[in-house]
């Protein structure tokens, strides 16, 4: 099964970050607190607006009930690194990588807009397991590696095991719609 268009670009944009952390003395991280923060937030912006569309086109139960878990989920996620964000007086500074994120995730939903029925189903819960896998990586290779705050880093660990959990809810959604 061919990756969708966003995770392809999620995975690049993300890879592309890893590599340049890759390159750097592991005291001087490539990215700060702030732009990681950025880069998790914009994460699971993407991940609420895919479940908003899948929640208004598709039709299928278990979709349903996965992209409401989603939303639910990432915009719970989103509603802490905010509030630690504002305890720790950090604004999540915008960058080349959540610039990058949020533009495939556009491209991905006009793709999946003009979908309907089953073959959107299956293209949402194919895009959700390569989201799922791409964000991991990001996170539990750069992003948690990288961060210095304690809280944040915890909050990340956090969002690791949900992405963790999401990623198999995934998975059994993609296959069960095979």
């Amino acid at each position: 099964m061919n990756k969708p268009l966003f995770a392809l670009v999620l995975a690049l944009g993300l890879g592309s970050l890893a590599s340049v952390h890759a390159q750097q003395a592991p005291a001087a991280p490539a990215i700060n607190d702030a732009q990681i923060a950025h880069i998790a937030y914009t994460a699971g912006a993407i991940d609420v607006t895919a479940a908003k569309q899948a929640l208004s086109k598709s039709h299928n139960k278990a979709v349903i009930e996965f992209a409401k878990e989603m939303a639910r989920d990432h915009a719970a996620v989103n509603d802490q690194a905010l509030a630690l964000a504002k305890k720790l007086g950090v604004t999540p500074a915008d960058n080349a990588t959540s610039q990058s994120l949020a533009k495939g995730a556009a491209a991905e939903q006009t793709k999946l807009a003009a979908l309907s029925g089953a073959a959107y189903d299956k293209a949402y819960a194919a895009n959700e397991v390569a989201f799922h896998k791409a964000v991991l990586a990001a996170l539990d290779g750069t992003l948690i590696p990288a961060t210095q705050n304690a809280e944040l880093k915890s909050l990340l660990e956090t969002g690791s095991k949900l992405f963790h959990e999401h990623q198999m809810h995934a998975e059994h959604l993609a296959a069960s719609l095979k």
